[in-house]
């Protein structure tokens, strides 16, 4: 009676066991067929456009006995140069001071002795916004026949960078689409709905020249080239 009686309870119990597996099975079945098919797709636009706008830092650095002495008459010609600046067009709100420093300037000897003070050197430069390119040169120039000693790197941009960098985004969805086809095509699926759009903006990359001295006698040549505008999408498909 006890082996009958045991045989029977081992006998519900495998069978218990077994259908817990089978069941354990189905779910994962279904879970599977519920999972969506999806064709990934990234692709990139680019535009290029010619700059409208240019930026350049002018200034000028002074050096003198002292401290006073040497911000005095940089403040002088300063004052002239951004003066100057203004009286040739450029408006005050892209006139920008980006840096003022007063340094002093040590003499060393060769037989050991430790460094001395020499005097001090006083810097100030401003950073200009210059909406008209064709009037580039001259700005230059002007500023350097007003007394400015130092130009750092010119740079370039555009005024309607959301637009430009809109067209670059209607070229890379353009682009994705046309690839999505191609591949559902290729391997026999059929393209559903979108179930996700993301983006990698790279924008402008702008050109700049190397800095340094601007004692130019005449105005300088300066040649903006072209910018390029470039967006990133990734687009997913779900599949029929």
């Amino acid at each position: 009676m006890w082996a009958i009686r045991s045989g029977g309870v081992a006998a519900v119990t495998a069978l218990v066991m077994l259908g817990a597996v089978m069941g354990g099975a189905d779910r994962v079945c279904a879970e599977q067929k519920d999972v969506p098919r999806t064709l990934t797709v990234s692709a990139e636009g680019r535009v290029s456009v010619v700059p409208d706008i240019a930026h350049v830092t002018t200034g000028v650095v002074v050096e003198a006995p002292t401290a006073r002495e040497a911000l005095s008459r940089n403040s002088e010609l300063m004052a002239k140069v951004v003066a100057g600046l203004k009286a040739a067009g450029i408006a005050a709100k892209d006139i920008q001071t980006s840096n003022l420093s007063v340094q002093p300037v040590h003499k060393t000897y060769r037989d050991g002795r430790p460094p001395e003070v020499h005097g001090y050197r006083v810097s100030n430069t401003v950073h200009l916004k210059v909406r008209k390119l064709a009037e580039l040169g001259a700005v230059v120039d002007k500023a350097v026949t007003l007394g400015a000693n130092q130009v750092s790197g010119i740079g370039f941009d555009i005024a309607r960078r959301e637009a430009v960098m809109d067209e670059a985004r209607r070229q890379a969805v353009a682009v994705a689409l046309e690839r999505a086809r191609l591949y559902a095509a290729a391997a026999g699926v059929t393209l559903g709905p979108i179930q996700s759009i993301s983006e990698t903006v790279h924008g402008v990359a702008p050109y700049r020249a190397p800095a340094g001295r601007a004692l130019a006698a005449a105005p300088p040549p300066i040649e903006a080239g072209s910018l390029d505008v470039s967006a990133q999408v990734h687009i997913v498909w779900l599949l029929k």
